[in-house]
């Protein structure tokens, strides 16, 4: 049960559903990219990314200073059909603004 409601908790905010949709789309992104497409601060986004992967979604690989999130692999079923119904909402994702200087070892 408390899988279940951790799960939920994590999608229950629009930003979160398009951080998520965003990160399913770009398959992996540098936290500075959502930083850059969503013009939130990093604090706040990381904030998000936080709740996203204690939701069960996604996943965090550190690369130099940076870190990379996608969607967790292998995501279970239930997760995975969440994914999937998230694609058919009509979000304003953004689009993938590259620029910040998310060169490994920086």
């Amino acid at each position: 049960m408390d899988i279940f409601l951790k799960t939920i908790g994590s999608i229950n905010d629009e930003t979160r559903l398009r951080i998520l949709n965003f990160i399913n789309l770009h398959k992996e992104v540098c936290v500075c990219d959502v930083e850059n497409a969503f013009g939130m601060i990093q604090s706040r986004i990381s904030r998000h990314l936080k709740i996203l992967k204690d939701g069960g979604f996604l996943k965090v690989e550190r690369k130099g200073r940076w870190a990379f999130y996608s969607i967790r692999s292998p995501l279970d079923s239930f997760r995975q059909s969440i994914l999937e119904e998230i694609k058919h909402l009509e979000l304003n994702t953004p689009s993938l603004k590259k620029g910040c200087n998310n060169v490994v070892g920086k």
